[in-house]
């Protein structure tokens, strides 16, 4: 049996590194912050992906605890994919069309 995978789609890894340097530009201490947490909802996400609750379009979505962001994330026969790191305060589903999802 292969270890379980996760990918990330480059639009969600943009969006990562597009929030990182917001809140770099803020506080470095933020954002270091940010990727911890992000780091540990990946690991999450991986280590147990029907945890979380099916959200839209078959998905399910992990909620950042201290941050206003969603990892919506696809479970696949092989892999995990994640679709997007969406702050909650974006238009609902424009990642929709993302991964032929």
């Amino acid at each position: 049996m292969s270890a379980p995978r996760i990918d990330l789609l480059p639009e969600a890894n943009f969006e990562i590194q597009e929030s990182f340097e917001w809140y770099l530009e803020r506080s470095p201490r933020a954002a270091e912050s940010f990727l911890s947490e992000i780091d540990r909802g990946i690991q999450a996400v991986l280590d147990s992906p029907m945890q979380w609750p099916p959200f839209e379009a078959g998905t399910r979505r992990y909620l950042l605890r201290n941050f206003p962001f969603n990892i919506i994330y696809r479970v696949e026969k092989d892999r995990t994919l994640v679709m997007a790191v969406a702050h909650h305060k974006r238009k609902p589903g424009y990642w929709r069309s993302r991964g032929d999802a």
